[in-house]
């Protein structure tokens, strides 16, 4: 899992070098294509071996289709919605990129942790205290790092903010399809959405030349191969061995991973204000995501403590 926040954490760092080359399309058109590529492999091995599993079921159901619960038609529009925001969501974040540095946008992304349980009092869910801690600290540490003495934002901070609502609206829909679908194909044909929608915009608003995508193309590469397929391949198989509330706290590293790839390899500085905000950011992450024991469940403890 925190290998998997290293490779998201220097993605950072490759989209803000591919922008130096080529549009925010046309890298995230091809990134993407290469994401939903690296899936299919994955996906196909599953699915083997989750027909190899019920291969006894099979041979005694009347309908065989019913058994192996793969409908791939049901996936389609799922994957459309979901692809268009994350198209949304990507073209932003990659365009801010071009304004900030990789180690601002990376803490200012990773807001979508706290905005979710925002977004969610307008879909009735409820919100701990930690939450609302969470929130307050993120907002606060957001002020510092992006905030100057003349009460604006950047562009770029401003753009990274905007990604962040629509990250957060991401998650919330993966949520929303994942239970009722396959995560992985799911995620596979969000990419391939968001590829054609980038690589059409590409072909109206940026000039697309071989010498630039050339230029770029180890960021392009990281971004589609290690960011996209490596890393959420490993996240799928991490997952089975961890508690969710764990694995978001140590998938938040991302942010830390991000602001530690633009130093060491962009050279990135930040003020002391700077980084006092990327801390409270990050705790605000961390403490949005940790979850305590209800006063009932302390009551049961301490009643059978006295037992």
């Amino acid at each position: 899992m925190l290998l998997t926040a290293a490779i998201w954490g220097f993605a950072f760092v490759a989209q803000r070098v591919g922008s130096q080359f080529v549009g925010t399309f046309t890298f995230n058109g091809i990134r993407f294509a290469l994401g939903s590529l690296s899936l299919i492999p994955l996906i196909i091995y599953l699915d083997k071996k989750k027909k190899d599993t019920i291969n006894i079921k099979m041979s005694i159901s009347e309908n065989p289709k019913d058994n192996n619960g793969t409908n791939n038609s049901k996936i389609i529009l799922p994957g459309i919605i979901v692809g268009t925001i994350l198209y949304a969501g990507s073209s932003i974040q990659q365009t801010g990129l071009i304004y900030t540095t990789a180690g601002k946008a990376s803490f200012i992304t990773g807001l979508y942790v706290v905005i979710v349980p925002i977004i969610g009092l307008f879909l009735k869910h409820k919100i701990g205290k930690n939450s609302w801690i969470g929130v307050g600290l993120a907002v606060i540490g957001l002020y510092l790092l992006s905030i100057n003495e003349n009460f604006s934002i950047s562009y770029g901070d401003l753009l990274e903010v905007i990604g962040s609502l629509f990250w957060a609206i991401h998650i919330l829909a993966i949520d929303h399809f994942s239970n009722k679908i396959d995560p992985l194909k799911l995620s596979c044909t969000q990419f391939a959405t968001s590829s054609m929608l980038s690589l059409i915009t590409a072909l109206f608003v940026e000039n697309i030349t071989l010498a630039g995508i050339s230029a770029a193309l180890i960021p392009i590469l990281y971004g589609g191969l290690l960011s996209a397929g490596v890393a959420y391949t490993l996240q799928v198989v991490a997952q089975k061995h961890a508690k969710p509330s764990h694995a978001a706290i140590i998938l938040s590293m991302e942010s830390v991973f991000g602001a530690l790839g633009g130093a060491l390899i962009l050279n990135e500085v930040m003020s002391y204000r700077g980084y006092v905000g990327c801390i409270l950011i990050l705790s605000g992450i961390v403490i949005s995501q940790l979850r305590f024991p209800s006063n009932s469940r302390k009551n049961q403890r301490k009643s059978s403590a006295n037992i």
